[in-house]
């Protein structure tokens, strides 16, 4: 870790950039996939890391042992929102800093039961590609499902709508899963999503501006906090970096770096 390093945010469609640069100064990259914590620490020699996006798709998701590589290093590593959210309530116990409702409920409900089990899926989108920046194509799981709690709250649908939409929502594929395909499925008038777009919760996004807002307080409370000591690299996770065409030398030569 560089004392005065910069702080790194993986990024894309939980929030647009433009709106993320005016909270934080900080280097900006696309969400995270495996190795990519490896190569940015390398490359930028980071005082901390904050995950919000992460890829899963094209190219394997970041690993939890990459993420306590980068702690054993002395990189403060924040999570939110989305991929984020997931893996701080993953390692919690390891010193991973998690910020936010969806992580909060992460980490409540990921060993409970099958009612309240909290899916990985619950927080995935799909988007574009980087050149438009990642712009999310659908609607996540944990927005919809605070959306249709604070439509039934404030009484424009009956609780008994809220539960069968939220039923529905959570059982469509990511890849399809949308405010309008939810009230299709439901056999609801199309115009009626369009109407209540504008009142959909972005709890993603609120969790994103969160942790962009928190995270220079957050370094300063836990530079010296939860390293990662005695973090080992076993050769399945070795192997999964040369797989995908990673040097993996560079887990044990960061240190070593003027």
């Amino acid at each position: 870790m560089a004392a005065d390093g910069p702080i790194l945010v993986f990024l894309g469609p939980t929030l647009r950039l433009a709106e993320a640069e005016k909270i934080l100064d900080a280097v900006y990259l696309q969400p995270a996939a495996q190795g990519d914590f490896l190569l940015a620490a390398h490359a930028f020699r980071p005082s901390a890391m904050v995950l919000i996006d992460g890829q899963f798709q094209d190219r394997p998701a970041v690993r939890h042992k990459e993420i306590l590589w980068a702690m054993a290093q002395g990189i403060v590593v924040i999570g939110a929102a989305s991929m984020g959210a997931l893996r701080a309530a993953e390692l919690d116990a390891f010193g991973m800093i998690g910020v936010g409702l969806i992580y909060r409920w992460y980490r409540r409900f990921s060993l409970g039961p099958l009612s309240d089990a909290a899916p990985d899926d619950a927080i995935a989108v799909l988007s574009g590609p980087p050149e438009l920046g990642f712009l999310p194509l659908t609607d996540a799981l944990v927005d919809l499902q605070r959306t249709f709690f604070a439509l039934s709250r404030s009484g424009v649908i009956l609780p008994s709508e809220r539960d069968r939409l939220t039923t529905i929502a959570r059982d469509l594929n990511f890849r399809e899963r949308s405010l309008a395909a939810v009230f299709r499925a439901a056999g609801r008038a199309p115009d009626r999503s369009g109407e209540l777009r504008a009142q959909i919760i972005g709890q993603k996004r609120r969790d994103a501006l969160d942790a962009l807002r928190k995270a220079p307080v957050l370094l300063a409370q836990h530079r010296q906090a939860h390293r990662a000591d005695g973090w080992i690299a076993t050769n399945t996770f070795l192997r999964d970096l040369e797989a995908g065409g990673i040097d993996s030398n560079l887990v044990n030569t960061y240190k070593l770096k003027p």
